[in-house]
């Protein structure tokens, strides 16, 4: 993670030199919370808060690796209901249908992830 953000900042291909001092204040069930995350990554705290801060400013944290993971998943599951159904039922696909398939899924895959977390939160809620 300090490689392409390093080398961005000083132009050259040695890391720069970590200077700077961020503190920040946490509970202890919020310390407890960030401990375990780092053990579980084989890091130091600092060096896991470093990297998810980091993370967040890159656009590379986990959780929008997750997100579109999930998305792309969703998109897999809307591709099989909408091309197997057809194919179920012993019809074949031309390659436009395919491509309308495949065109419709790419619009609405976002969206369509989006539904169903919004659908889980409200049913855990409940």
């Amino acid at each position: 993670m300090q490689d392409a953000f390093s080398i961005a900042r000083n132009g050259q291909s040695k890391p720069a030199t970590r200077a700077k001092t961020l503190g920040i204040r946490v509970s202890d069930s919020e310390f407890a919370a960030l401990e375990q995350r780092a053990w579980r990554m084989g890091k130091s705290v600092t060096d896991s808060a470093r990297e998810i801060l980091l993370g967040e400013i890159q656009g590379t944290s986990p959780q929008a690796t997750q997100m579109h993971i999930f998305t792309e998943l969703v998109a897999v599951e809307l591709a099989l209901m909408n091309g197997l159904e057809p194919l179920l039922r012993g019809e074949k696909l031309s390659r436009e249908q395919a491509n309308k398939i495949f065109r419709e899924v790419q619009a609405t895959k976002a969206t369509r992830a989006q539904e169903i977390l919004l659908k889980r939160a409200q049913t855990r809620e409940k």
